[in-house]
């Protein structure tokens, strides 16, 4: 599995683009995920680019961002084209967005039809530049649940329209986490790796509260000791017989305090993990 650092974790510290990829290097991430607003904002210093990342052994493995499905097709349009000019200039063929901000029970049949329509609209216009448009398993969007994210998927019907497994947020939903990679694996190209110490805590990860530097952390934790069972996910993923899943792109997505801290421990105990999982399948075998 390629493991990646968000960028997003340090958006509420003084930190450099330089000193997040010295530090990713050093703890043996394989990427980073840049957040579309750190993207933008390093436009100016050029330097800075796919192979300035690579001279540190890590690539980009996705941007992420928010694209405004149902604005004005002409100001989601201009959207998509810097997007997809920044995701070439860091080498990333993946372009992370939600399906909406409305859940798929929230939506009337038209309003369904014109969401499909414009994320149709979207891959078609990233087809050219070579990008992946991957949409994330999240609450109050129409990937809200297995069966909506398959009806998604059935509706908007492109080929470089694929999935970010959440798996926090795929359990949130109600859903069994194997069961609910195995439904919908053939879609699946990046997973997003984060904890919760309880349910009751799942607010946390509100977009009014995690953007907020002054939002509550409460209930987040280390991936290994919250109430998601990613000791057993991991095990399955390193012991699963299609091989594209051992060397898929991960990130791990840590919003809490102590970031380097808690990353860096995370990767370490990850890698021993993954590590086990083949030494078991190598018996097994």
């Amino acid at each position: 599995m390629n493991l990646s650092v968000c960028t997003i974790t340090f958006r509420h510290q003084l930190i450099s683009i330089a000193e997040i990829a010295s530090w990713a290097q050093r703890n043996h991430f394989q990427g980073i995920e840049l957040w579309g607003a750190h993207a933008k904002n390093l436009v100016e210093q050029a330097q800075y680019d796919q192979h300035w990342l690579a001279d540190f052994g890590l690539k980009t493995s996705m941007l992420s961002d928010y694209l405004p499905l149902l604005a004005e097709e002409r100001v989601l349009y201009h959207k998509v084209q810097l997007l997809a000019r920044l995701a070439r200039h860091w080498g990333s063929r993946k372009l992370r967005t939600f399906a909406g901000s409305d859940g798929s029970a929230d939506l009337n049949e038209q309003q369904r039809d014109q969401l499909f329509a414009r994320l149709q609209l979207v891959c078609d216009w990233l087809e050219p530049h070579g990008i992946n448009l991957v949409i994330e398993t999240h609450p109050k969007t129409y990937a809200d649940s297995v069966a909506a994210t398959q009806e998604l998927f059935a509706g908007v019907d492109r080929n470089n329209m694929q999935l970010n497994f959440d798996v926090l947020h795929v359990w949130e939903s109600g859903a069994e986490i194997i069961p609910a990679l195995e439904a919908l694996l053939p879609l699946i190209n990046h997973f997003h790796f984060k904890n919760i110490s309880d349910a009751a805590h799942l607010s946390v990860f509100a977009p009014d509260n995690v953007y907020a530097a002054a939002g509550t952390r409460e209930g987040m934790v280390p991936i290994f000791e919250g109430a998601v069972d990613y000791a057993g996910f991991i095990d399955y993923l390193q012991q699963h017989p299609n091989p594209r899943l051992h060397h898929m792109d991960a990130s791990l997505e840590w919003f809490g305090n102590h970031c380097k801290k808690v990353l860096g421990r995370d990767r370490y105990l990850l890698q021993l993990q993954q590590q086990n999982a083949l030494s078991n399948r190598g018996i097994a075998g």
